[in-house]
């Protein structure tokens, strides 16, 4: 199980807003071209509260029965995880089988379609440790590595979420996802720079924190790289904060968290 470096002021701390916790998984795969590694996206339905419409990476708020099993994870890891850090962990593995019908994080005899048919229970119950115990799986969250945290603290926002971003890597990719129409009415797989490409011609469209990630993600010719690179940085919380460049206000983020571009004009900046 691999931890997570974190310096961010409790949530719910007095005099910081409080954050709806979050988890998503940034899953690579081989480019069947030999070119630049892929990563998986969705577009998120325009009906959704947060980010309608949206190109993102999967994921969502982590449950109540998330933060149960996380302590039972945090329980056996012997001081490895936190509770915490162990259901966003859970919640991140949990929304990636429900909106894309990956069984990542996850050991024992998986095949496509044993995670089909957990996809389909997964539904049901909204809940994942009765789909281990149906299916005699296992978790197994050294799959998934810690990459970032984004929690940004804007009242005008209002949901505002306190995401964690993590890495897992497909090799071949060789599997087939499908969206689940509910939240979410598309999943593509692209390159890093691809995404910015399709972000500029106006294809799809990206807020704020999933445009820094794929500029980030973009550096990486390989999972390997981006793998060294978030255990070579420790996970630091990125709070956006509004300051004046060249007389006009821009949206800025910490420059020693591995970000090639740490700023944009508010002008340009999308909003959720």
């Amino acid at each position: 199980m691999t931890p997570m470096t974190n310096d961010a002021p409790k949530t719910g701390e007095t005099g910081a807003p409080e954050g709806i916790p979050a988890a998503t998984i940034i899953i690579f795969r081989n480019a069947p071209d030999g070119g630049a590694p892929q990563v998986l996206m969705t577009v998120r339905s325009r009906n959704m509260a947060f980010a309608g419409g949206m190109a993102v990476f999967p994921g969502g708020r982590i449950d109540p029965a998330d933060f149960e099993l996380g302590e039972k994870v945090a329980n056996e890891s012997n001081g490895a995880l936190t509770t915490d850090e162990a259901a966003h962990q859970i919640g991140a593995v949990r929304e990636t089988l429900e909106e894309t019908g990956l069984a990542l994080g996850l050991k024992g005899d998986i095949t496509a379609k044993s995670a089909h048919e957990a996809r389909k229970l997964l539904e049901e119950t909204k809940t994942l440790a009765p789909v281990l115990e149906a299916f005699g799986w296992e978790l197994d969250l050294d799959q998934i590595v810690p990459f970032a945290r984004w929690f940004p603290q804007n009242e005008k926002i209002p949901r505002v979420y306190d995401t964690r971003f993590y890495l897992a890597n497909l090799g071949t990719g060789e599997v087939d996802v499908s969206a689940d129409h509910a939240e979410n009415t598309r999943l593509f797989w692209v390159s890093a720079k691809g995404a910015l490409d399709m972000a500029q011609t106006g294809e799809i469209k990206l807020i704020f924190p999933t445009r820094r990630n794929l500029e980030r993600l973009a550096l990486f010719a390989s999972f390997e790289d981006a793998r060294a690179q978030a255990e070579a940085i420790p996970v630091k919380t990125i709070i956006p904060k509004v300051d004046t460049k060249d007389g006009k206000p821009v949206l800025t983020i910490l420059e020693d968290a591995g970000y090639p571009v740490t700023s944009e004009l508010l002008e340009t900046v999308a909003r959720a």
